[in-house]
């Protein structure tokens, strides 16, 4: 079996074991930049004027021995969200519906375990308040 000139091999699929592959390390402010923006997934519509939600993350490798050997040794990962909610409303709902939506979109985008996610409401706002703290 003879190859053209210019034509590519076919592929060979990579025999390599899973644990010896190598992983992929997804740095912290990415994955505070998708925990952020699922926060706002979950409490859209935002209210008019609110500052977006935004997230700090700690992420930690996981213990040896403890998950799968394709699992990444970062993959573990507590979250805080940071946000502004309307009032009147379900606070605590909404807040659950983040803790809920963050913890799946982190799993689902960047393969991370999340045990935990505090869910901090900096500020309340109330329907038709205008932009900005008083003094």
């Amino acid at each position: 079996m003879s190859t053209e000139a210019g034509a590519a091999a076919p592929a060979v699929p990579d025999r390599t074991p899973a644990g010896e592959r190598g992983f992929t390390r997804i740095a912290d402010r990415v994955v505070a930049k998708i925990a952020a923006r699922a926060a706002r997934e979950a409490i859209a519509p935002l209210p008019r004027a609110a500052d977006p939600p935004h997230a700090t993350v700690n992420v930690r490798p996981r213990a040896r021995g403890t998950g799968p050997v394709e699992d990444s040794p970062f993959a573990t990962a507590r979250v805080r969200v940071v946000l502004e909610l309307e009032y009147p409303g379900d606070i605590g709902a909404r807040c659950a519906a983040v803790r809920r939506w963050v913890t799946e979109r982190l799993g689902t985008l960047a393969n991370m375990e999340v045990p935990e996610v505090v869910v901090e409401v900096e500020r309340l706002r109330l329907p038709g308040e205008l932009q900005g703290r008083t003094v």
